[in-house]
């Protein structure tokens, strides 16, 4: 555990250094919203408040999802496990204009909206690539998304999303799918 998780920062750090970011600077360009380590302290259920839904999206294990939404900070699903999931067979689009809205799987908030600014298809192709949905600056929800200075992406409500992996279009946002499979929330 304590090789990987010094591989995981010494990428982060590879990736902050592309960017110009250094030790000191701990933040990422806008649109990216910085949040602060209070958002993961511990609450009623890990970091967050509730449990995962019951009822996630494409097929999402439930064990999995509550593991690494509320009781992770470094680790995610396997690389590929979105593709195991339903989720390309219920959201290829007939219409490729067609925007996806991926919900928090505790609160249900919308979190991400993609693709915006390139096709499905290529956020599909992104996505493979790195082996986790990959979501740009223009398809997050900055009212509820927080990047953490070591690059972890969470939301408001301290669910563990995934990592802010840049690359030289920008951020890259790689989220477990597991963390965005929520249902809208209704209220």
């Amino acid at each position: 555990l304590r090789t990987t998780n010094n591989i995981m920062t010494r990428i982060l750090s590879f990736f902050g250094s592309l960017l110009g970011l250094t030790a000191g600077q701990n933040s990422y360009p806008p649109p990216a919203v910085m949040g602060d380590e209070s958002i993961m302290n511990k609450k009623e259920h890990g970091t967050s408040h509730v449990p995962v839904m019951k009822n996630l999206r494409w097929g999402c294990d439930w064990d999995t999802a509550d593991r690494i939404c509320n009781f992770n900070r470094h680790y995610a699903e396997r690389a590929g496990y979105w593709v195991t999931t339903r989720f390309l067979q219920e959201e290829t689009p007939t219409n490729e204009e067609k925007v996806i809205d991926f919900y928090d799987s505790n609160t249900g908030k919308v979190l991400f909206s993609a693709p915006q600014g390139r096709s499905f298809q290529e956020f599909v192709e992104e996505s493979q690539k790195h082996g986790w949905p990959s979501f740009r600056d223009n398809e997050v929800n900055w009212d509820y998304v927080r990047v953490l200075p070591n690059g972890e992406t969470v939301s408001v409500d301290g669910t563990h999303l995934g990592h802010n992996l840049p690359d030289q279009k920008g951020s890259r946002y790689c989220i477990n799918l597991v963390s965005v499979a929520g249902n809208p929330n209704e209220s």
